[in-house]
């Protein structure tokens, strides 16, 4: 019986979800994965079709919202950005835990298309320690910063939306944390009793 499950993690910016996302791949790369977002914005150069995005034009996108093909999906900037369910589906399929790497706007529209979502949420230590990550890029103006920092606080204001918290104050840990979440979610009773049924079919009924 499969046993993959399918993640959202949030974060506001500069909390590192892409770093931690990207390290816990490297060390799980045969039973985690990535899903590859739908986007109409032009491919930037370097940019792979069907690696970064699946790069669809605008008509394509509309005609599967119509259809109801994405799990969740948002305008942004004039483009549009979604999640498709087929290939959600044909991921968990294949017996790899699925993350999709999302908003909370995104993760609520998840939850709500696919209820055994498990959503995690990774914040900073604290707001000053965040201001600062994003203060050490050295890529943004004061102004930018500070819009940053109130995006961020719209952000982290949903963190109990997700089933799980992870606190992104050192890394390696956090790492272990998102791990440590990953792998109970496949260990459930239920779950367990899905992949082992020949087991949980040969003991006796509850005895007195």
């Amino acid at each position: 019986m499969n046993t993959a499950c399918l993640f959202t993690i949030s974060a506001p910016s500069g909390a590192g979800k892409t770093s931690l996302i990207k390290a816990l791949l490297s060390k799980k790369p045969d039973t985690i994965v990535v899903s590859v977002s739908h986007s109409t914005r032009n491919k930037r150069p370097g940019e792979v079709d069907a690696v970064d995005y699946h790069f669809i034009d605008v008509g394509q996108f509309e005609t599967m919202v119509e259809n109801d093909e994405f799990v969740e999906y948002a305008k942004v900037f004039d483009n549009y950005y979604g999640t498709a369910r087929e290939s959600v589906e044909s991921l968990l399929e294949s017996g790899r835990h699925v993350i999709l790497e999302i908003d909370w706007q995104g993760a609520r529209q998840v939850k709500k298309a696919m209820p055994e979502t498990i959503g995690i949420f990774i914040l900073p230590p604290s707001r000053a320690t965040l201001e600062q990550r994003l203060t050490d890029r050295a890529t943004d103006d004061r102004n930018t910063i500070e819009r940053r920092m109130l995006d961020a606080d719209r952000e982290m204001s949903h963190y109990h939306d997700a089933e799980y918290l992870v606190i992104n104050e050192d890394f390696k840990q956090a790492i272990y944390d998102l791990e440590c979440i990953i792998h109970s979610q496949g260990m459930t009773l239920t779950r367990q009793k899905d992949k082992n049924m020949a087991l949980i079919d040969s003991i006796p009924e509850e005895m007195v």
